[in-house]
C-alpha cells in the first residue's frame, strides 16, 4: 500500500480547517444479539456462541428461517440510469507462445470461479459491496465474516492457500488476488516487460485457481509521461493471462490519482480488458475520516456533491470519461479506508483507522471508535451500490502484521460481520 507522499502532506495539511462536524446521518448498526435472530436456523448454533449473547437469549422457534429472506438492495436515491454493459464473450487467443511455459500443478483442485455475466451483477453477488483485504488468514472471523456476510469481494495478497475455502464458504464472491513484485520503473519496452512479469508469478497463478482476477503492479502513478506504456504494459498483460485462461484486474491505481488528463491515456489498456472480460482496480482512502474532501473539484472540473478529490473519485473517471465513450468496465476498489501520514516522513509510516477514533465519535459518527468506522463504511457501502458497474470495495485490513497493524480490522470483524448479515436480512 504505497503512498503518493507529497500529495497527502498537502491534502493533510488542510486538516485544520476540514474539521467540521459530520452531516451526514448516522446509520445504526445492529447488537450482535439482533443480528442473529436474523439468521436462518441452521446457522443459530454454530453462531451464537461466538456472538456473546447473554444468558437469557433463546433462539427463535425452529422452522422460522427455513430459507434465507430475499435479498433486497437498500433503497437508495436514484440518478440518470447507469450504464449497463454486457461483457463480450470473446475467446480469442494471441497465438504467440510465451516462454518457458508452465503447467498447472496436477495436485491442484480443478476450480470453476463464478463470474458475473454483465454488468451490474445486482443480486448475484449481494446487497452490500463491503468486503475484506486480507493480507494473513489468521483470525477464525476472517472466514465467518464471509460464511455469514456472503461478500461481494476478497482481496487476497500473496498467501493464496485460503482462497478456495473461502470460495466454498461463499461460491459468488469475487477473489481478486495479488503477488508482492520489487521493482516497478518503465525501464524497456512495456510488452517485454509485461512479459517478464507475468512468466515470474506464472505458476503462482496456476496453482492457485480459485482467484477470479490477478492484479499486476501496486498503486503505480506514472503521470502523463509514462501513462501511455503503462498503458501497452497493461494491454499486453491483459493478453498474456488470457492464454492460460487467466483474467486481469488493471489499475490499480493509489488514492487520488491518476488525474483526468492521465486517465485518458490509458483508455486503449480498459478496451483491451473489457475485450477479455477483465476488470479495473483502484484504491481510495481518505483521513481524518471518509467524507474529507467530499464535494471537492479535480483541476479543470467544477465540484459535484456525490464524488470528492478521494472517495469516490472514481466517479470522474466512469461519469466524465467511460460512460461517454461507451467503455463502461467492472470495478472493485481493492483497498478502501481511513489512511493518513506524519508530516513528510517517508515510508509506510502512516496512521490508521485506530488513530481517528476520538475524532470520529466528537463529529457524531458513533458513540465509540469501532461503531463510528463502521458508520462511515455504511456511508461508503450505500454510495457504492449506486454504481452498478462496482463489484465491491475491500477494507484495508484483515490479517495485517508488521507496519500494518495501525489498520488492523481482525478485532471488529464481529461487528463487520454483524454488518453484513443485517443487510442480508433487512
Amino acid at each position: 500500500m504505497g503512498r503518493i507522499w507529497q500529495k497527502w502532506a498537502l491534502l493533510l495539511s488542510l486538516i485544520p480547517v476540514a474539521l467540521t462536524a459530520c452531516t451526514l446521518e448516522e446509520v445504526e448498526l445492529p447488537t450482535r444479539a439482533a443480528v442473529v435472530q436474523l439468521l436462518p436456523a441452521a446457522e443459530l448454533t454454530q453462531t451464537a456462541v461466538f456472538l456473546n449473547l447473554p444468558p437469557t437469549w433463546t433462539p427463535a422457534p425452529a422452522g422460522t428461517f427455513d430459507s434465507p429472506a430475499p435479498v433486497t438492495a437498500v433503497a437508495l436515491p436514484t440518478r440518470t440510469a447507469t450504464a449497463v454493459v454486457n461483457l463480450p464473450t470473446n475467446t480469442s487467443r494471441p497465438t504467440r507462445t510465451p516462454t518457458p511455459t508452465p503447467t498447472s500443478d496436477a495436485t491442484a483442485t480443478p476450480y470453476v470461479s463464478f463470474i458475473p455475466t454483465n454488468v451490474p451483477p445486482s443480486a448475484q453477488l449481494g446487497p452490500s459491496k463491503l468486503g475484506l483485504h486480507v493480507i494473513h488468514n489468521n483470525d477464525f472471523w476472517i472466514n465467518e465474516f464471509v460464511r455469514l456476510g456472503q461478500p461481494a469481494v476478497i482481496k487476497a495478497l500473496d498467501n493464496f492457500g485460503y482462497v478456495a475455502e473461502i470460495k466454498a464458504l461463499s461460491p459468488r464472491t469475487i477473489v481478486v488476488g495479488r503477488v508482492n513484485h520489487e521493482g516497478q520503473n518503465y525501464v524497456g519496452t512495456p510488452e517485454e516487460a509485461a512479459r517478464d512479469f507475468v512468466n515470474a508469478q506464472l505458476a503462482q497463478y496456476l496453482a492457485n485457481p480459485a482467484v477470479d482476477y490477478w492484479e499486476g503492479w501496486n498503486e503505480p502513478d506514472p503521470n502523463l509521461e509514462y501513462m501511455g506504456w503503462y498503458a501497452r504494459f497493461e494491454q499486453e498483460r491483459v493478453r498474456l493471462l488470457a492464454q492460460y485462461g487467466l483474467r486481469a484486474a488493471i489499475g490499480g491505481f493509489s488514492t487520488g490519482v491518476p488525474e483526468m488528463d492521465e486517465f485518458m491515456l490509458f483508455l486503449p489498456a480498459i478496451e483491451t480488458a473489457i475485450q477479455y472480460r477483465g476488470i479495473l482496480t483502484l484504491h481510495e482512502y481518505s483521513a481524518p475520516d471518509l467524507t474529507f474532501l467530499f464535494g471537492n473539484p479535480l483541476p479543470g472540473y467544477p465540484a459535484y456533491s456525490d464524488r470528492g478529490a478521494l472517495m469516490l473519485r472514481y466517479r470522474w473517471y466512469y461519469r466524465e470519461i467511460l460512460e461517454p465513450a461507451g467503455l463502461v468496465i467492472p470495478l472493485v476498489i481493492s483497498e478502501a479506508g481511513v489512511d493518513g501520514v506524519i508530516g513528510n516522513r517517508p515510508g509506510p509510516q502512516g496512521l490508521g483507522w485506530h488513530d481517528f477514533q476520538s475524532y470520529w465519535v466528537q463529529q457524531g459518527w458513533g458513540r465509540n471508535g469501532p461503531e463510528a468506522f463502521i458508520n462511515q463504511l455504511a456511508w461508503y457501502d450505500a454510495e457504492t451500490r449506486r454504481d452498478g458497474y462496482v463489484i465491491g470495495f475491500t477494507v484495508f485490513t484483515a490479517g495485517a502484521i508488521g507496519q500494518w497493524m495501525p489498520y488492523d480490522i481482525n478485532p471488529i470483524l464481529p461487528e463487520l460481520t454483524a454488518y453484513m448479515i443485517s443487510q442480508r436480512y433487512r
